[in-house]
């Protein structure tokens, strides 16, 4: 991984001259409209640029151009050796361009320069290269029949997507969803969320330079009630791909109900729980992944652990070990390299997570460490840990996206599973054991999308990411299922006459 120092990082972002128009056919074009809305720096509090703010006459244009390079067939119908290809300079200039796109991003959403360098250096460029090699190795099959017949079930690219994405990783989620799509041969609407538009912005240009053609990619910044419904209630996109908060995805199911019925995908909120039992090993790495778990970007990721269900034995231990790691964490600066923790990316989500703190403490959680704002004008929130967390309490049970962890103490495994199993969400689940079958037995019986075994993990490219009930859909993103959004399915039947001898 590529690494600056704090001077160099801010040398870089003095420079930074960011893109500010929206990306519609191949060119960069302010919103019909005129429009702009503020991107800024939460680090700082300072107006980073003013960006075009889309609005439906825009998102058509973008529909118009993406639906028209579909039919042309210039990316959908290339034999997918070529869109291997392009994708794979793709990658390289996103390698090429790691550490400018990173301190942008860390600008642009407060999040740390360590993170996105390692983010957008590394998983971004492998994303893009996964896929493109995916692309040539992807086949139909034969059905089996009488030799009468052939039939054939064939994937074809399902169209035009909209792409919808969220501000925790900015850049990553364009990959996770514009890598397979695009290896599929669909055309694209990428709408950035409003709070970090920037780096998106940058990877058009880039695809531009790697051969993209006009209209296969375009993005469009904006508000989510403007730009985000005008692509839900859009009638010739024929998928939204979307993550985000449950709330906004409900949106995307009634917009697709009342238009054109297109497919919706969504990766939502958690509420995902670390359970450690009464034979786990409490060592230094069980504690780290405790509180990366919780903490890792500043809580705001959707699969955090924030409820940290721990064997009543060890809970005590435990609590003041996890403490004294949160209380290790260095909060501040963004782009200094020494620092864990960042800022949240908005006021609005600063003061929204800080309410849960309070909420926490009225509800009777003891709060063993943190639970302050700090930095102004920045927004910034020192790591938090509750204790002596009921199941019932709000913080227990909401998603919360800020850096606040919450130990609850139970009795057991079964009763670990059962607190485990009671919510809403099934995005995530941690589970820290020395018994193999206990390991299993929780696997099989925690309804989320993802369980990781003695250690905080999502996976990798290769492993499908999505969530049970009010995580997520039916979809998945990453690894071969990730194309399984993007293609549609096609029976050929062909009848065959009998040749004589």
């Amino acid at each position: 991984m590529t690494t600056l120092t704090k001077t160099e990082t801010h040398s870089l972002a003095s420079a930074l001259k960011p893109q500010s128009k929206a990306f519609i056919d191949g060119a960069f074009a302010d919103a019909a409209s005129g429009d702009v809305f503020e991107t800024i720096n939460p680090a700082t509090g300072e107006v980073i640029t003013t960006v075009a703010h889309c609005n439906a006459v825009d998102v058509d244009r973008a529909v118009v151009a993406a639906r028209r390079a579909f039919d042309a067939g210039t990316w959908s119908r290339a034999a997918p050796e070529e869109r291997k290809a392009t994708l794979l300079r793709l990658a390289d200039l996103v390698r090429a361009n790691a550490e400018e796109l990173a301190v942008l991003e860390s600008v642009d959403s407060g999040k740390t320069i360590t993170d996105c360098l390692h983010e957008i250096g590394n998983e971004v460029a492998d994303f893009f290269q996964w896929y493109a090699e995916l692309a040539d190795k992807t086949f139909g099959k034969v059905a089996p029949t009488g030799e009468d017949a052939l039939a054939l079930i064939v994937k074809e690219p399902a169209g035009v997507v909209g792409l919808v994405l969220p501000w925790n990783f900015p850049l990553l989620m364009a990959a996770w969803k514009l890598a397979p799509a695009l290896a599929a041969g669909c055309s694209t609407l990428v709408k950035p969320a409003e709070q970090t538009p920037l780096s998106a912005l940058r990877l058009a240009e880039l695809a531009v330079e790697a051969g993209v053609p006009a209209g296969v990619l375009n993005v469009l910044p904006g508000l989510g009630e403007t730009t985000g419904q005008a692509i839900g209630r859009h009638d010739d996109i024929d998928i939204v791909s979307f993550t985000g908060s449950t709330e906004v995805g409900g949106y995307f199911l009634r917009y697709a109900g009342e238009s054109n019925l297109k497919v919706i995908g969504l990766e939502m909120g958690g509420k995902s729980p670390f359970i450690v039992l009464d034979d786990a090993a409490l060592d230094d790495d069980l504690i780290e992944h405790a509180a990366m778990s919780a903490f890792w970007n500043g809580g705001q990721n959707c699969s955090a652990n924030m409820r940290q269900l721990v064997s009543a034995s060890i809970a005590d231990e435990f609590t003041d070990r996890v403490a004294a790691r949160a209380n290790a964490f260095k909060v501040g600066d963004p782009l200094d390299p020494d620092t864990d923790i960042g800022a949240m990316v908005t006021r609005e989500h600063q003061d929204k997570v800080m309410g849960y703190i309070h909420r926490g403490g009225e509800e009777g959680g003891r709060l063993v460490t943190g639970g302050s704002a700090e930095g102004a004008p920045g927004t910034f929130i020192q790591p938090t840990v509750f204790s002596d967390l009921k199941p019932e309490m709000t913080i227990a049970r909401e998603e919360i996206f800020g850096p606040v962890l919450g130990v609850l103490r139970v009795g057991g495994f079964e009763e670990a599973l059962a607190i485990a199993r009671d919510t809403d969400y099934g995005l995530h689940a941690t589970v820290f054991t020395q018994d193999i079958d206990r390991a299993i037995h929780a696997a099989r019986r925690l309804p989320c999308g993802t369980v990781s075994v003695n250690g905080f993990s999502e996976g990798d490219v290769k492993t499908p990411f999505g969530g049970y009930k009010r995580s997520g859909s039916l979809a998945r993103d990453n690894g071969v299922e990730a194309l399984d959004q993007y293609v549609q399915t096609k029976t050929i039947w062909v009848n065959v006459r009998a040749v004589g001898a």
